[in-house]
């Protein structure tokens, strides 16, 4: 490569997965790649930059989490991994900046009893975080106004007549009623991104808030607005 005039060695990256929560495997894998880029140079490709890839994870349980001490430790850790590398370095924290800022909010349509299950029925499905029912992916869910009573275990789903339109199976959550509203947190990353229309149902609305201050920022979808592409 390094005598190849139709090549131009720029830089390297590398991804060691998503969600890791400890620093020390991001420092162990550019501990490699900066003797990879030290080898390259001692053979005359110089690199300008390193891509560091994403994976910084975040907490989806609910436990104590400080998201600033993750970072402090994850920059000590890359810092320390590629001393002496004097180009750009690329990082992609993506989910970790993101997740924790979005809630997908719905409406309990119904709570029905079924031998020795409990289903809470939302307004939202599958369709709108699709996360759960794609891998399986734990979201903390919550209502929105606590009711008085004992936690009972339920599966949290949604209104499409699929069976993997869930949210939450055997999960435990404080009682919730018709009517009443319940929050899925962590929705930041992959909720808005991954939802379609599956079921011909529109997307949801988005809503910014800022401190007491709400504001729509992106209005929620019509039939029409499905309907508005098609050529009869």
């Amino acid at each position: 490569m390094a005598g190849n005039r139709w090549l131009e060695p720029h830089g390297v990256s590398v991804h060691i997965g998503s969600q890791i929560r400890s620093a020390d495997p991001f420092g162990a894998a550019l501990e490699r790649l900066n003797k990879l880029v030290r080898q390259l140079g001692r053979e005359g490709i110089e690199l300008k930059a390193v891509d560091a890839g994403g994976g910084l994870g975040i907490d989806y349980h609910g436990g104590k989490f400080d998201p600033a001490a993750h970072v402090r430790a994850y920059a000590a850790a890359v810092g320390a991994a590629l001393e002496g590398f004097e180009g750009r370095l690329l990082i992609e924290p993506g989910r970790f900046l993101v997740a924790q800022a979005g809630t997908l909010v719905a409406r309990v349509l119904q709570v029905k009893r079924n031998g020795r299950k409990t289903f809470v029925i939302t307004d939202a499905a599958m369709n709108d975080l699709i996360r759960p029912a794609l891998y399986q992916a734990y979201h903390e869910i919550v209502p929105v106004k606590p009711r008085s009573g004992r936690a009972r275990t339920v599966d949290v789903v949604g209104p499409v007549c699929e069976t993997g339109d869930f949210f939450a199976r055997d999960r435990k959550l404080a009682p919730v009623e018709a009517g009443d509203l319940v929050a899925l947190l962590d929705a930041g990353a992959y909720g808005m991104a991954q939802s379609s229309n599956y079921n011909t149902r529109p997307r949801a609305a988005e809503v910014l808030v800022e401190g007491a201050t709400a504001r729509l920022i992106r209005r929620r979808e019509t039939v029409a607005d499905l309907l508005a592409v098609e050529m009869v």
